[in-house]
């Protein structure tokens, strides 16, 4: 199994960014739009997730944890024969956060290809939580 590990430091406070991260239902508005165009939740847990390159996948929200600020997620009806993502966010000094995503997926060779999608996604969120700060939390 592949495992591929990404982090990056976003110039905004650990909660502005969990806040950002744990809405999991407006993960293409809060935290990577552009890299991601919609999202909608399928009443059994998962977003069904619109990437810019057109792809759309359907992601299984496996748990959120509160105290770590870390969501976990599986990719189902995929390609890959496992896909599971977790990240996490750490406050990094005033004002400052590390975010650590990491994927695990089978089999090997798919490892570049979502490397490289979460290389983009990256850019997307440090952009959007760096600029003005995640948009607001949509209205229940």
């Amino acid at each position: 199994m592949a495992t591929i590990y990404k982090e990056f430091i976003v110039e905004a406070d650990a909660e502005t960014v969990w806040d950002a991260l744990r809405d999991f239902g407006a993960v293409h508005a809060r935290l990577a739009p552009g890299f991601l165009t919609a999202c909608t939740l399928d009443g059994q847990g998962a977003r069904i997730v619109s990437f810019a390159n057109g792809l759309v996948a359907r992601e299984l929200l496996v748990g959120i944890d509160e105290p770590n600020r870390r969501l976990a997620y599986t990719i189902t009806g995929g390609k890959a024969s496992h896909h599971h993502a977790s990240a996490q966010v750490f406050a990094h000094g005033p004002g400052r956060s590390r975010f650590v995503w990491i994927t695990d997926v089978l089999p090997d060779e798919f490892a570049g290809y979502i490397g490289s999608m979460m290389d983009q996604g990256g850019i997307a969120m440090k952009t959007t939580l760096e600029q003005n700060g995640p948009a607001p939390r949509a209205a229940s």
